[in-house]
């Protein structure tokens, strides 16, 4: 792939990212009110709410560490975008597929939480510090089994001689439950499970939105930000959420359409880029909208007990039926 190839190409993966992911998030909106009982804001309520954010003065707090606070917005939409240059799109494979694996796509998503805990520090706000300090926990909580469901299938996929294993566009092409065992389904089905669990995680919705809980902290965090700096929080939160349910297709349910249906070419391409879509809707669906509907928040201990003691040993037990799996299956 030339450089000129490659530019455009992440250009449209990063506008197209950016627009499905404020689609969605007006989805979501959508369908948490229904489930309410509530008529709920129009479809497009993202885009108006980040135009108006953007046409709005951004006020610094006196008491902020100017540079800090201002730059954090900025590594958040750019981790993000990053993250989702990484990932395989339906047909399409990664667009810095051949500069990095899973391993930096983890790193990546990290960051963006990382950003919202540094602006919080440097805003001067004992509100937005109490935020930051719980966004630090929470990393440190939900990180080890998102590792543990990662490293579990680029395990098995290199144990079958498959590389490179890290690669996601491998994991996407490779699928492996067609590839192990019963044990191996049953582990792969297990790491899928705590991966869905880690997912509202990653993205701080209920019930793990602790870092901001208006109710409690008066929105932490972001309790300083304001204008365009807050728009730019809005959209990594927007495209890391397509990253993050990519990253579940890829792992997990990466299978195609147009070669089930005997299409070729450009609309077997089609097919399968709408159909990854639609998998990606579903996973938010499941794993964020469900949730944020039928649970209510959670203490900052209770999150950090349960990802490193339960949902931290359920992920390991996945991972030992993988082994299990290959040991039997040779």
């Amino acid at each position: 792939m030339s450089a000129l190839q490659a530019v455009w190409q992440a250009a449209v993966v990063l506008l197209g990212g950016g627009l499905v992911g404020m689609v969605y998030k007006g989805v979501d909106r959508k369908i948490a009110a229904r489930m309410q009982a509530r008529i709920g804001p129009p479809l497009r309520q993202p885009f108006l709410d980040v135009g108006k954010l953007m046409v709005k003065e951004a006020v610094v707090p006196r008491t902020a560490v100017g540079w800090l606070f201002e730059a954090m917005p900025f590594l958040a939409v750019v981790a993000a975008g990053t993250a989702l240059l990484y990932l395989p799109l339906g047909p399409f494979a990664p667009v810095l597929g051949a500069h990095g694996d899973a391993i930096l796509v983890l790193y990546l998503l990290a960051v963006p939480a990382l950003a919202m805990a540094l602006g919080g520090f440097a805003s001067g706000s004992p509100l937005a510090t109490v935020g930051a300090q719980r966004e630090i926990v929470m990393l440190m909580s939900y990180e080890f089994p998102l590792a543990v469901a990662l490293v579990g299938v680029a395990w098995r996929l290199s144990s079958l001689g498959i590389q490179p294993a890290f690669s996601l566009g491998t994991m996407a092409a490779q699928p492996l439950w067609g590839l192990v065992g019963p044990l191996g389904v049953l582990g792969l089905a297990i790491l899928f499970s705590c991966l869905l669990i880690v997912t509202p995680a990653e993205l701080s919705k209920i019930p793990f939105d602790i870092p901001e809980a208006e109710t409690e902290i008066a929105g932490g965090l972001m309790v300083e930000y304001s204008g365009v700096y807050l728009a730019l929080f809005y959209l990594a939160d927007a495209v890391k959420t397509v990253v993050m349910a990519g990253l579940v297709v890829a792992l997990f349910v990466p299978f195609g359409l147009a070669a089930a249906v005997g299409l070729k070419g450009g609309a077997a391409q089609a097919v399968d880029t709408l159909f990854f879509l639609f998998k990606v809707l579903v996973v938010m669906l499941v794993a964020v909208t469900t949730v944020r509907v039928g649970m209510a928040r959670l203490k900052v201990d209770q999150v950090a007990r349960g990802f490193w003691l339960q949902i931290t040993a359920v992920a390991v037990v996945g991972l030992l039926f993988l082994v299990l799996d290959k040991v039997v299956m040779g």
